[in-house]
């Protein structure tokens, strides 16, 4: 395969890699833009080895890459108590690991299939995920520094499109005061109200969200 081929290759997978990565880096995923062109520029060399090496039946060594990358993307997912995230940032590993891989092949048809359709994932998620339709929730963690009654925590905590389910309820009689888990989902700007409206409240501790 002739230089010029090789590293036009390689170039057209890391640029497209960083502009990808780098607008998953501005919503502060857990994996960022080097991630991306690491696992993308990995593949499309790969490819470009597989076809050099192996003209013939370069199967065998572009199955493993895909394989091996799989292990990546389990790396991405996060347990956080009892919630598992991470499983797009996983997925688009591994999908940027084709994407690459079809570039290193000369599949330009496939790559730019590929590519266009992740970024429509991309707006459309962040569409979902600033409505907060879908899978979009957060964990909150309130502690109070008085027993108080759980309903005047859910209405400052239920406002607009904001739904909440309550998980864990623990009341500390000795100390006089409680801590409820909630699981919330909604628009992420109702979200951001919360913590000035809890803040507000002369029996307000402390809040998290996971």
């Amino acid at each position: 395969m002739e230089t010029l081929i090789v590293l036009m290759r390689l170039a057209l997978t890391f640029v497209l890699a960083f502009a990808f990565g780098f607008a998953r880096q501005k919503t502060h995923k857990p994996i960022g833009f080097g991630t991306f062109i690491f696992v993308s520029t990995g593949a499309s060399a790969l490819g470009i080895i597989g076809l050099t090496l192996a003209p013939e039946n370069p199967l065998p060594l572009l199955s493993a890459i895909i394989t091996g990358i799989g292990f990546l993307g389990a790396g991405a997912l996060i347990k956080n108590n009892d919630r598992i995230s991470g499983f797009t940032s996983a997925a688009s590993i591994w999908v940027f690991a084709i994407f690459g891989l079809s570039i290193g092949i000369g599949s330009y048809f496939i790559a730019a299939i590929i590519y266009i359709t992740l970024w429509v994932i991309l707006f459309f998620e962040k569409y979902l995920e600033e409505n907060g339709i879908g899978s979009y929730q957060k964990k909150l963690l309130v502690t109070t520094n008085k027993i108080v009654n759980e309903k005047e925590i859910e209405s400052i905590l239920a406002i607009n499109s904001v739904k909440l389910k309550t998980m864990i309820i623990e009341v500390n009689k000795k100390d006089n005061c409680m801590s409820i888990a909630y699981l919330i989902q909604g628009k992420k700007q109702d979200i951001n109200l919360i913590p000035q409206r809890l803040y507000e409240k002369p029996w307000f501790a402390s809040f998290r969200v996971e």
